[in-house]
Parts: C-alpha cells; sequence; structure tokens
C-alpha cells in the first residue's frame, strides 16, 4: 500500500511540475508575442510619419528629389516586408535614409528653422528611441524564451508541444556595427 502511495505522490509531482513548466512557457511565449507587436506598433508610427517629412523637406529641397524618393521607398519595402531578418534589413534601410534627411537639413538653414520639420524631427527621434527600446525588450524575452524551451527537463515539455527558438532583432548593416569614427581635426583650409 505504501508503493502506491508513493507512485501516486511521484505522479502528482510530475503533473505539477508539468503544469508550472507548460505555464511557464505560454507566459514567455506571451511576452514574446507582446514584445514583437510593441516593435509593429512604434514602426507603425515611424511610418505615418514619414510622409509628412517628405512633404515638408519637398518644399525647401527641391532638387534634392532622389533622397526624398529613397526614404520613400525604403518605407514601402519596410511595410511590406516579410520575417524578422528582411523586417531589420527594412528598417535600417530607413533608419539610414532618415540620417540622410536629417543631414540635408543642415545645408538649409530656413528648413532646420521651420516648426514643423522640428517637431517631425523631435517625433521621429522620439520614435527611433522608442523603437530601439522596444527591440531590446523583444531580445530580451526571446533570450528568456529561447533559454526556457532548451534546458533540460523543460525542452521535454517544449518539445511536446512544438516551441521552436525565435529570432533575435538584430542589426543587419555593417556600418551600424562599426564604432562612431569622431575626428575632431579641421580638414578645411
Amino acid at each position: 500500500m505504501i508503493i502506491v502511495w508513493v507512485l501516486l505522490g511521484v505522479v502528482v509531482i510530475l503533473i505539477l511540475w508539468f503544469i508550472a513548466v507548460y505555464n511557464k512557457l505560454i507566459g514567455l511565449k506571451n511576452r514574446t508575442d507582446e514584445a514583437l507587436s510593441d516593435i509593429d506598433v512604434q514602426t507603425k508610427r515611424r511610418y505615418d510619419l514619414i510622409p509628412n517629412l517628405v512633404e515638408t523637406v519637398k518644399g525647401y529641397a527641391k532638387h534634392e528629389k532622389e533622397l526624398l524618393e529613397n526614404v520613400t521607398k525604403a518605407r514601402a519595402e519596410a511595410m511590406s516586408s516579410k520575417g524578422m531578418a528582411d523586417q531589420a534589413k527594412a528598417e535600417n534601410q530607413i533608419t539610414e535614409a532618415l540620417k540622410s534627411v536629417f543631414a540635408l537639413a543642415e545645408n538649409y538653414p530656413q528648413l532646420k528653422a521651420n516648426e514643423n520639420f522640428a517637431k517631425l524631427q523631435d517625433e521621429l527621434t522620439g520614435t527611433e528611441d522608442k523603437i530601439e527600446a522596444s527591440r531590446r525588450f523583444y531580445n530580451a524575452n526571446v533570450r528568456d524564451f529561447n533559454i526556457a524551451i532548451e534546458v533540460f527537463p523543460a525542452s521535454m515539455v517544449a518539445n511536446m508541444f512544438g516551441y521552436k527558438r525565435r529570432q533575435l532583432f538584430e542589426t543587419t548593416t555593417t556600418a551600424e556595427k562599426e564604432p562612431v569614427k569622431v575626428d575632431f581635426n579641421d580638414e578645411k583650409k
């Protein structure tokens, strides 16, 4: 009779362990999905701001048509990207295109002083910061999820329910991985 109670106790402990691991995996999966959704929300905000920025710049920099077309093209590609790798590549193209627009403003003092441009620039800068924070939050959740589904014995439960590793949101351009070069020497003579 004691053996039956011991076996029953072991079965109950295994069932409780299984439930705890399963619930932990569900929680991590949902937090990872939420973090990915937050990236989508912030990038949508960026996509909505870009046409306003382009229109504001058009009035001041009529001969910079190619630059503005590149921004619009990058936005369209980012909006239609599929998969984490494509989205990361497209988002990096937008970031580079926006840097070019802000650099362009340095050549046009009237544009730089324009209240709408300044406001859009501030909003885009804030949005870029939020996107970066969202990416870090997503990557932290992906890391935790991937660890949880790979450690033993939780990996057995993860395999039973088909959980797969999630891909981190990574920088795809080599320029963004390189250190920033600062030169204080004035080459102009």
